[in-house]
């Protein structure tokens, strides 16, 4: 397979990307939490990520792709008070909104989709150990874990230990140990909880997702990614928190995207700033969303505005207006748009290939691009040649998650369109202007 280069957050270097199991890829992404709507930097991560998994794809791995729902939360517990119906109610009714957005932006079926409540009694199970083999306490009815357990705490978010510990002393916890150790277990009298060994209470955002790698892929994997956001402290608490458990990595690679910013600031619900996702999605479309999106370093910023939104979605429709008269002009001249004859991808595969350098991708697709233009618009077009543009540019799109269908053309399209240029032959003008829109439609001409 074509060699990967990626940039873990772990190392802070390029990287090559050398999986677990050859042909395998193992990928966890945190997922949302699930209390009000999603909002344009929610879906940056699904995005990106979903098109690694494609790339992954095209190259040939079997990608086992996770991505959870954070149905508990203090969030979440905030919001159905406010609404006055249960947490549960508020879950289910995000979780549906959010599979909405991903349908809408052509995001491929996950390997598992879990909700951190289906996996409680693992989370007690993998608290209970960590107290058994030192690295966490109880007081009362809480549990912490106890950072100074491990060694190379803030090695992913490149964040200097004792730095942390005078900024913490601040807002310490009187009962903990020290003011870095984080809750492992939260007992309550508010909200949704579960009876443990502990207390009445709720796990810690931070152990949910270690324990959901622990019980789907059993161990190590490939690949943990997020947004930029979540390197400290949840990541950096994950991966404290596997290697106190099993002494391994929780990922061998950690990437993370950028945030999406509307003016100069981050997009964000405690800002006041957000737009939300449905919205721009039915203005503008999945496909000029996903192009936005990826027309940007994955870990720089994306600058959102209305401007730069509209100027996505025009080429978006240049794209589409080129592929799709390729697509018909191939079919109905008997020629076969399929992988095999995609023989115009390594310059795109090189840029992806090179920490998914999608803007440099994107740039060599419109190179691609305008030789399908200047190649239709030959007199005699060479369908060899276009046969081969067309086939690549079908992979290209799948890759970006933009859709890549076309209209099937079948023997009555192929009747009328001869019959138009017959019509067109003899001078009958009138008679092949009533053709005009059919053809049109299945862009045929």
């Amino acid at each position: 397979m074509k060699d990967v280069y990626l940039y873990n957050s772990l190392s802070n270097k390029i990287e090559k990307f050398v999986p677990l199991k050859d042909g395998e890829v193992s990928l966890y992404v945190c997922g949302p939490t699930v209390y009000n709507d999603a909002h344009l930097g929610n879906i940056r991560p699904a995005i990106f990520f979903d098109s690694l998994v494609r790339f992954f794809t095209y190259l040939g791995y079997d990608v086992k792709y996770v991505s959870n729902y954070t149905d508990v939360d203090d969030k979440i517990i905030n919001r159905a008070k406010e609404l006055g119906v249960s947490e549960a109610f508020v879950a289910k009714e995000n979780i549906a909104k959010y599979e909405e957005i991903l349908k809408n932006i052509n995001c491929l079926p996950f390997y598992e989709h879990p909700r951190a409540t289906e996996y409680i009694n693992n989370m007690i199970n993998y608290i209970q150990d960590l107290i058994n083999n030192g690295s966490a306490y109880q007081i009362g009815g809480d549990v912490f874990f106890r950072v100074n357990s491990i060694e190379g705490y803030g090695k992913l978010s490149n964040t200097n230990i004792n730095d942390l510990k005078v900024g913490a002393r601040i807002l310490s916890n009187d009962k903990k140990e020290s003011p870095l150790d984080f809750t492992l277990w939260k007992e309550t009298k508010e909200g949704i909880a579960w009876d443990s060994p502990f207390s009445r209470g709720r796990p810690g955002w931070h152990t949910e997702c270690c324990v959901m790698i622990e019980a789907i892929f059993g161990g190590t994997i490939d690949i943990h990614g997020g947004g930029f956001d979540l390197k400290f402290p949840h990541h950096e608490n994950e991966l404290a928190q596997a290697r106190a458990y099993n002494h391994k990595l929780l990922a061998n690679y950690w990437m993370h995207n950028g945030f999406v910013n509307f003016g100069e600031e981050k997009m964000s619900k405690s800002l006041g700033n957000v737009i939300l996702a449905k919205d721009v999605i039915k203005e503008y479309g999945g496909d000029a969303i996903r192009y936005l999106i990826l027309s940007t370093y994955y870990r720089s910023p994306v600058a959102f505005s209305d401007a730069v939104i509209r100027g996505a979605k025009n080429e978006v429709e240049k794209i589409k207006n080129a592929y799709l008269r390729g697509t018909s002009l191939l079919q109905l001249n008997g020629f076969e748009i399929n992988k095999k004859y995609a023989n115009k991808m390594d310059h795109y595969i090189d840029a992806l290939a090179n920490d998914l350098n999608f803007a440099n991708a994107i740039s060599e697709m419109h190179n691609i691009i305008k030789e399908i233009n200047t190649n239709i618009r030959q007199k005699e077009v060479n369908y060899l040649l276009l046969q081969e543009l067309i086939s690549s540019l079908k992979e290209m799109l799948f890759i970006l998650g933009i859709d890549n269908s076309f209209p099937t053309i079948n023997d009555y399209d192929k009747m009328l369109y001869n019959k138009y240029l017959e019509y067109r032959s003899k001078g009958e003008y009138a008679k092949s202007d009533e053709l005009r829109p059919l053809l049109m439609a299945k862009h045929i001409i």
